[in-house]
This record gives structure tokens, sequence and C-alpha cells, in this order.
């Protein structure tokens, strides 16, 4: 079992460190650390400033019980303290989009994001604008991951679960779109090292 991290990481360190991992010390999440990883995700980068996306904590026994059956029976979901679901709502982004503006920017910037967003994203349909706001939902799901190392925790990414049910256990409506479930906790197992593609394998210069 990896020692308790008494200060933050460095953003590398968090990177370098960071495991999926689907074993966890069963004992509950400190809830004050659990907000400020999800503080530290909310500052994650996106267009416009909509952030569309959403989180929905789950640590209750019985719900985890259900979510996982969803997640057909992979059992980091109970195994876990906690699991956040990190999911896209453009339609609520749309309606209240007038929140996303700057302060600084008055009653100008208010307007000119309203201007914006209906101009852009009108005429799409609901899962056209959807698409776009689960691409801004994915960063925040990236930072929240490295959020949760910095702070001494662990998560595995999961992708493998059945949207539908997981809306209707949760209340969710149904034109969100998911980024994933994200299971979070203290490291039980040291995980697997990173094994990855070097960089000149994946990267053109120019």
């Amino acid at each position: 079992m990896t020692a308790t991290i008494t200060k933050p990481l460095t953003a590398a360190e968090a990177i370098e460190t960071r495991r999926s991992i689907r074993k966890f010390v069963q004992e509950p999440i400190d809830q004050n650390d659990l907000r400020e990883v999800l503080r530290l995700a909310s500052l994650a980068p996106s267009a416009w400033n909509a952030q569309t996306w959403r989180f929905a904590v789950v640590q209750d026994p019985a719900i985890k019980e259900q979510l996982r059956e969803a997640a057909y029976g992979q059992a980091q979901v109970t195994n876990a303290p906690a699991v956040i679901v990190v999911y896209s709502d453009m339609e609520d982004t749309l309606q209240t989009v007038e929140e996303t503006a700057h302060p600084g920017m008055g009653e100008q910037g208010r307007t000119g994001q309203r201007a914006t967003f209906d101009g852009v994203f009108g005429a799409q349909d609901v899962a056209q604008r959807g698409q776009w706001g689960l691409s801004q939902a994915n960063i925040a799901f990236g930072f929240l991951m490295v959020a949760a190392r910095g702070l001494g925790y662990d998560t595995v990414p999961m992708l493998g679960f059945q949207p539908d049910k997981v809306k209707a256990i949760l209340g969710l409506p149904e034109h969100v779109q998911f980024a994933g479930l994200l299971p979070i906790g203290k490291r039980a197992e040291e995980g697997f090292p990173h094994h990855r593609h070097s960089v000149e394998r994946i990267t053109k210069f120019y």
C-alpha cells in the first residue's frame, strides 16, 4: 500500500504516479478532500467557458450496487468509497448560459454570451450539440483524475456501462451524455506501471 501523501503532489508527480486502481482501502473518503478534488476539476478549461460538465457523486452503498449492475458487474464500483459520475448537460448550459459570462465583462458580456451560444447551437439538434458539450466534459474528466492523484487518491476511468440504466438510477435527463464513471479512493494495490508509446511514435514535428 502506498504511504499517505502529506502534501499535494506536483502536476508532474500526479501524472507520473497515476495508476488505474480497482482495489481500494475500505474507508470513507474525506469529504473535504472530495470537494477539493471536484473544485480543482471544475477549473478545467472549456470553449467559451461553457463548463458543460456535471458531477454526480455516489457514496450510498445501495446506489453503488445498482451502478455496479449497470457497469456489467465490475467490482471496482462497489469497492471504491465513492464513484464520481461525470456527464455533460448541454441543455442546462444553454438555458443558463449567462452564468458562464465573466463578471468583469458586465451586462454586455452576458448578452454576448447568449448571442454566441444561440447563434452556434440554436439550429443544432439535441444530440449534435450534446456531442460538443461532451467534448468539453472530457477535459474535466482528465483534470479530475490528476486532481485526485495530486491529493493522494486513486481512480480508474470507466466507459463500460449502460448509459440508460445509469440515467435511470440517478434520475438524470435523457439528453445528458457521459464522460465516464470514476471510482475514487486510496489504493489497496499498486496497479501496473505505465506502458506507453514513445513521444517519437505518436508525434510529428513541423
